[in-house]
Order: C-alpha cells, then sequence, then structure tokens
C-alpha cells in the first residue's frame, strides 16, 4: 500500500526521489506521453475547451463543476504517480499532499520554493511564498491569526456544516448532451481547491494568472499535483471518516456516473480507458494518506446571538430581494429573503442563474444575517458559504451559467437578511435570482 505523504513532513531523502522523479519527466522526448508538458496539456485539453463531447456537434467537453471532478483528478494523479515510481524505479513512490487544511501546512511546502529544484515554478505569486499563510478565503486580510480562522471555518463549512445531500458535495450532474456551461461545482471545489488556485497563481506579473491560476496552465506547476492530492484526501475524508448524520448516504448511484469513462497513459506509455466507477475506494487503488489531525473537524463558529435575529436597525431597511434581482454584483450588497416557513427548519439558500465571464478569477461569499459587517471574518455563524471559478475558456462564448445552494444551519424567523461579497475586481458576474427552499428528507444509509 502506497502511503501518500504530507509535504511539510517528508524527509530529505523523499524530496530527493521527488525532485529526481520530476526532472526525469521533464527530460523525456517531447512526444513521449509522459513527458512533463504532454501531462500538463492533459489536464488543460480535459478542462480548456480542448475537446468535443463525441456525437454531440460543438459541445465541448469540461471536467470541472460536475460530479467528474473528483473522479478525473483521482485518475489524473493515479497515473502520474505511477509514471515517477516508474522513471525513478520505486513502485512504491506516493506524491505528497499539501495538507493546506491544517494550520502547520498553510505554507506553501519547502521543497517547491528552491529555484534549483525541478520542483520550482517561476510563475507563481512572489508575495505567496513562505512564510506567507494560505488565504482559503481570498479575503487578502493581514491578520494571520484571522486567516488561520477563517481557513479552519471554510473547511469546516465545505465539508461538514454546508451539505445537505452527497452533490453538495461532489458537484450536480454532468450528462452526455449537457452544456458544459451549466453545470454547478461542489462545496469543497469551488472553496478551498478554487481559493489555493487563485493564491498560487500569479495574477499580478502574468496575462492570465499562470501557472497555477488558470485551468491550461496549471498542470504545468509541480505544486499542482500536490494540491490536488490533498484535494483527493479531502474526498476520502468525506467518504469516510467524517460523520454521516448530515448526509448519511453519500454514494452517487446513477449509472451516467459510475460508467464515465477517461482516457490516460500509463507508466508504459498505454493508453488505457479507466472509469469512474473503479476509483470510488482509494484502498483498492493501492493508496492511502497519512493521517494527520483535522482541527477543522470541530470548528463551529459561535451561535448567532439572540436566535439570530437582526438586531442593527439599518437591517430593517433592506430591500426585498425581489426588488433587485437579476443583479450584477459589483459591489457589496443586502436584501431580504422570504423563508419557506416560520422558525425553525431544513432550509437551503439557492442563488440561481449565477452567470460569469469564465476568462476571470470571480469569487463571491454570502453571510446571512451578519450583525458586524466584518466581510474579512469569515469564523462566525454569518458565513454562509462562497461560489468561485478558475479562470479557464469555454466554446460558449466564455459564458456560464449556474445555480448553487448553500445549508441554512441556524435558527431564523421568517425574513433573512442575505449579504454578498465580491473577493474580485471589477464586472464578471450577474445573478438571475435568490430563495430558499425546504431541504427533502435525507435517505437513510445505504437505503
Amino acid at each position: 500500500m502506497k502511503i501518500r505523504p504530507s509535504a511539510h513532513r517528508v524527509s530529505p531523502e523523499y524530496m530527493f526521489k521527488f525532485n529526481t522523479a520530476i526532472d526525469r519527466m521533464k527530460r523525456l522526448p517531447k512526444d513521449d506521453p509522459r513527458n512533463f508538458m504532454q501531462q500538463a496539456n492533459i489536464h488543460c485539453a480535459y478542462c480548456n475547451g480542448a475537446y468535443d463531447q463525441p456525437g454531440q456537434g460543438t459541445l465541448d467537453l469540461q471536467i470541472h463543476n460536475s460530479w467528474l471532478f473528483f473522479p478525473f483528478h483521482r485518475w489524473y494523479l493515479y497515473f502520474y504517480e505511477r509514471i515517477l515510481g516508474k522513471l525513478i524505479g520505486d513502485p512504491t513512490f506516493a506524491l505528497p499532499f499539501w495538507n493546506w487544511d491544517n494550520p502547520k501546512g498553510m505554507t506553501m511546502p519547502p521543497m517547491f520554493v528552491d529555484p534549483k529544484s525541478s520542483l520550482y515554478d517561476k510563475k507563481r505569486n512572489q508575495e505567496h511564498l513562505p512564510p506567507a499563510v494560505v488565504d482559503l478565503g481570498l479575503t487578502n486580510s493581514t491578520d494571520t491569526l484571522q486567516v488561520v480562522a477563517n481557513n479552519l471555518t471554510i473547511m469546516y463549512s465545505e465539508m461538514i456544516r454546508g451539505n445537505s445531500d452527497a452533490n453538495d458535495f461532489m458537484g450536480q450532474a454532468y450528462r452526455e448532451g449537457d452544456e458544459s456551461s451549466a453545470k454547478a461545482a461542489g462545496s469543497s471545489e469551488r472553496g478551498s481547491h478554487t481559493s489555493v488556485h487563485a493564491w498560487v497563481g500569479d495574477f499580478k506579473d502574468q496575462p492570465s494568472g499562470e501557472d497555477m491560476g488558470n485551468f491550461y496552465s496549471a498542470g504545468r506547476d509541480p505544486l499542482f499535483y500536490c494540491h490536488h492530492a490533498n484535494v483527493d484526501r479531502m474526498w476520502t475524508l468525506w467518504q469516510y471518516f467524517l460523520p454521516s448524520n448530515k448526509v448519511p448516504d453519500k454514494r452517487i448511484t446513477d449509472t451516467d456516473f459510475l460508467n464515465t469513462a477517461f482516457l490516460f497513459y500509463d507508466e508504459n506509455a498505454q493508453l488505457v480507458r479507466v472509469t469512474v466507477k473503479d476509483c470510488l475506494d482509494n484502498l483498492r487503488m493501492g493508496y492511502d494518506f497519512e493521517r494527520i489531525d483535522l482541527p477543522w473537524l470541530d470548528y463551529r463558529p459561535p451561535r448567532q446571538s439572540a436566535r439570530a435575529k437582526i438586531n442593527r436597525a439599518s437591517s430593517a431597511a433592506a430591500p426585498k430581494a425581489a426588488t433587485l434581482f437579476p443583479l450584477t454584483l459589483d459591489g457589496v450588497v443586502r436584501f431580504q429573503v422570504d423563508k419557506t416557513k416560520k422558525g425553525k427548519a431544513d432550509e437551503s439558500l439557492v442563488l440561481e442563474d449565477i452567470k460569469v465571464d469564465t476568462t476571470k478569477l470571480l469569487k463571491f461569499d454570502v453571510f446571512v444575517n451578519d450583525e458586524d459587517d466584518n466581510p474579512g471574518e469569515l469564523d462566525k455563524a454569518a458565513y454562509l458559504g462562497t461560489y468561485a471559478q478558475v479562470p479557464h475558456k469555454s466554446a460558449n462564448n466564455n459564458s456560464s451559467t449556474s445555480s448553487i445552494k448553500l445549508k441554512l444551519t441556524e435558527l431564523y424567523d421568517d425574513t433573512i437578511v442575505v449579504t454578498l461579497v465580491p473577493r474580485h475586481q471589477g464586472p464578471g458576474v450577474t445573478i438571475g435570482g435568490i430563495k430558499i427552499v425546504e431541504n427533502p428528507p435525507a435517505p437513510a444509509a445505504g437505503s
């Protein structure tokens, strides 16, 4: 069994081995499918509108923002890892994971910042080299302790608090014939996953956030695979180790999901076809992760005061949502939304028809009944969740329309006040509507 190690805890011997493997991958002939750039281009091809869906005309293929996100990247890393092991003659070699969900791992792993190393990539945000702490909220806060608190809150929210069914975490269905621009990412993909891409990418000196900050170039940074090893770890944790009372049944049994197939080159440069149903269990694939503490597991934000009633007089003046939507989100906006029923209920907030320019880094956060109006602080019950995207091209005029569902977890009156806080600069997001829906009863596990 291969054990993927925490990138911050590896030995000098491991770093030498990993550096050697990447160096040899970069030295392979350019036409070898195992070559570093050939491997990087896999992500570009599947994620940047390069392929059309077979038999579907000009409908492009996009494995992000849907239930294919986790399975595709799991297989991608699986073969990448095997290729590296083959190149150094070590079949036990395992990729490291960047455990940005733990305070001790919230800086860029040291082995990636040596300019003489094959793991180095100059196209990174130079302001975010160690000792800078990764900002999973992209709040630009300069208070390191607040950033860490925000990060732990985000992890608790996207892994536990904010999901009412499997698709809320995994992403929405994506079937043959579906528009690639009309899907919805799960909580982890649009949350910590996207933020790390954006935080590492160089949006200051590169035209499109290269390398990590754009889908077409992300695979050119060796740190990408370390980042996605932790994303894959999040899927494993969610499947097998996290409390199941929120989502009793975490399986997706739809055959359109299970039978989806991908093509990859293996360690022998042979083209192989693999399916989603064969990657649902990492142990059966022959690898596991080093055990690391999960400080976010019980990082519940404190409940809002006075049964979450809005105490500030200005809240009563917030306009009704119906008077504002459709809404172009170019600044902070605050409005009232009616609940499905008075008092405690199992409900979700749905933001509909979110139309975005896919070529831009876009992100906005959602707060409910925020009492202090400090958008730099996410460690509070008012923080509900986020929408975010990594820049990429789309065959649909670089435009995408989707919706997100955020689980309401507090006790509210018959009306709540929602605050939307954009983290990006300038235009790029239009929201068609917003509503509160009652969640269907959760099925029992195994039913």
